[in-house]
């Protein structure tokens, strides 16, 4: 499978979190766990920060967890302009208790009026797309 984040590199990237964005596109949500302590590491690295060890097992997870923080973009800034139709948007950071309360970003959907911190969200896997600069993406829901 030709992945389409792979012709559309972010500059400046360690790229230890490729294996990310390829389970992304097969429309699984997996993060790193390391392979001997089993403690999670997100942002992904090469390395476990706790033991050393340079082995790493992506294990699958259910994307749910609970708004860490969210901010309301009002201005389609320059990185960004794919999204200048959907301003205002909010983004958030899911705090993933199945993770060992790993945190990922992604942009909140549906109804965002009454958004609070701890409300817990359900992700879903976006496809690649010119909004998501051709990486595929999470986007999140509250569940009610």
């Amino acid at each position: 499978m030709a992945y389409s984040f792979l012709q559309h590199k972010i500059m400046g990237a360690i790229e230890a979190d490729d294996e990310y964005w390829r389970w992304l596109e097969e429309g699984e949500f997996r993060l790193p766990r390391c392979a001997s302590c089993q403690h999670w590491t997100w942002p992904a690295h090469f390395r476990c920060g706790r033991c050393g060890s340079w082995e790493f097992e992506w294990t699958a997870i259910a994307p749910e967890g609970r708004i860490f923080s969210w901010t309301r973009s009002w201005y389609a800034f320059d990185r960004v302009m794919e999204r200048k139709k959907d301003v205002p948007y909010i983004t958030i950071v899911t705090e993933l208790p199945a993770a060992g309360g790993a945190r990922v970003m992604g942009v909140l959907t549906g109804d965002t009026s009454n958004v609070r911190i701890g409300m817990a969200v359900r992700g879903t896997i976006q496809p690649p797309s010119a909004k998501t600069k051709f990486y595929p993406s999470v986007t999140w829901e509250i569940v009610r």
